[in-house]
């Protein structure tokens, strides 16, 4: 009887402890200081801005960014992409949900799996070879993979996932 009681009691402090780790990992976000860059919507747990979450370049900034280097179809030579990788951004926000559909500035949208978030890959790039993306060169946001390192992110799917001028996510 009391090996089941211990096991209840330690079942419990394990949930109890996930849902504590879960409330640290969703602290409010604030509100943007600056232009915001980029919307997400949908099925997410935090929200900023009545019910969307609202992220300028420094709330992004601070998230945990990383660089790839790699070509792509649309520039020359390897460039070096700064950015939050997409599943960093999506567990930030708490999303939940299978598929996310990503807009850009010109209304395209597609929809992208959220199993193509995995560790690292893809990014919301902001920086470019140490610059800021500008509207004129596919910023403020591309969603980009690294190309070169694996021959299966070489394919129209992928290239067709690879939003840039990205302004909103909403997620599904």
């Amino acid at each position: 009887m009391q090996a089941i009681a211990s096991v209840r009691l330690g079942s419990v402090l394990a949930v109890l402890t996930l849902l504590g780790t879960a409330a640290v990992a969703l602290e409010p976000l604030p509100a943007p200081k600056g232009e915001v860059v980029l919307t997400v919507a949908g099925n997410i747990a935090l929200r900023n801005a009545g019910d969307v979450l609202a992220l300028d370049l420094g709330l992004l900034e601070a998230m945990a960014a990383v660089e790839i280097e790699t070509s792509t179809i649309w520039t020359q030579g390897p460039q070096r992409f700064e950015g939050v990788p997409l599943v960093t951004l999506l567990d930030r926000v708490g999303a939940e949900g299978t598929v996310i559909a990503a807009s850009a500035l010109n209304d395209y949208t597609v929809e992208i799996p959220i199993s193509d978030a995995v560790e690292g890959v893809p990014i919301v790039a902001f920086r470019q070879n140490g610059e800021a993306l500008s509207v004129r060169d596919k910023g403020p946001l591309w969603l980009g993979y690294p190309y070169d390192a694996n021959a299966a992110y070489q394919t129209e799917v992928i290239y067709a996932r690879s939003i840039w001028q990205l302004a909103r996510i909403e997620v599904k």
